[in-house]
């Protein structure tokens, strides 16, 4: 099973049960995490680019999945994931680079599938 696949399928499976047992504090942490990509001042390809660098600095690896997959979705090239993968590093140092592995194979799977 692809990683992406494996990922999409868990992620899907848990946050229906997390989302089932109607916390009213976490459903409106994830409807806010939602909202916050959202077109507004700034369109969402951006947000979501904004949101992997993010992630990339402090090192989530699922985050760095979810975020790359929402930028293929708004269409972020192969030299934009770079871009952004070189800020992360910038900003976050050599303990980054590991995530930037995870990242790439993710973009590999993505824009080579």
């Amino acid at each position: 099973m692809s990683k992406i696949k494996e990922f999409n399928e868990f992620r899907s499976k848990m946050n229906e049960v997390i989302l089932s047992k109607k916390h009213q504090g976490i459903n409106r942490f994830f409807a806010l995490d939602t909202r916050a990509y959202e077109e507004g001042a700034l369109e969402p390809k951006i947000k979501e680019l904004l949101g992997l660098v993010a992630s990339m600095v402090l090192r989530c690896n699922d985050c760095i999945t979810y975020h790359i997959l929402e930028c293929h979705k708004h269409g972020v090239t192969e030299q934009e994931f770079l871009e952004a993968f070189n800020v992360a590093l910038i900003v976050g140092g050599s303990i980054v680079i590991p995530h930037l592995r995870v990242a790439m194979e993710i973009v590999e799977e993505c824009i080579h599938k």
